[in-house]
């Protein structure tokens, strides 16, 4: 079965990346597509949350790609799958924890009313 991000080329473009110093355009649309991809397998109840996530979890590759260690792994591809896990992991508690803090826009006032009257 194939993938739907080579891990050979991955990984090539993950050294080459490193060599410059940054990503290549390549490497940003294989790690795009692999967060895509990773996150299509999670069920959400609301589409913003799933955002949430994704974009935690990009953020976690993008802010940790230079870290990967090709003396230890030529597997780039699970790494970043790993890395991206992790991420989404992170958003979903972030999510989860603030759901009791959401600002209703039914604020009822002291005085009994809801303040439309006025208008």
């Amino acid at each position: 079965m194939a993938h739907y991000v080579n891990a050979k080329e991955l990984y090539i473009e993950i050294i080459v990346s490193k060599a410059q110093g940054k990503l290549t355009r390549t490497a940003e649309k294989m790690l795009n597509l692999l967060g895509e991809k990773v996150i299509s397998k999670f069920y959400y109840s609301n589409p913003d949350d799933m955002m949430d996530c994704y974009q935690t979890g990009m953020e976690s590759i993008y802010r940790n790609w230079h870290q990967f260690n090709p003396d230890k792994t030529n597997n780039a591809f699970a790494y970043f799958t790993e890395i991206f896990k992790r991420g989404i992991a992170k958003g979903f508690n972030t999510v989860r924890k603030n759901k009791d803090k959401e600002l209703s826009l039914d604020g009822i006032y002291a005085d009994g009313t809801d303040g439309w009257e006025k208008f």
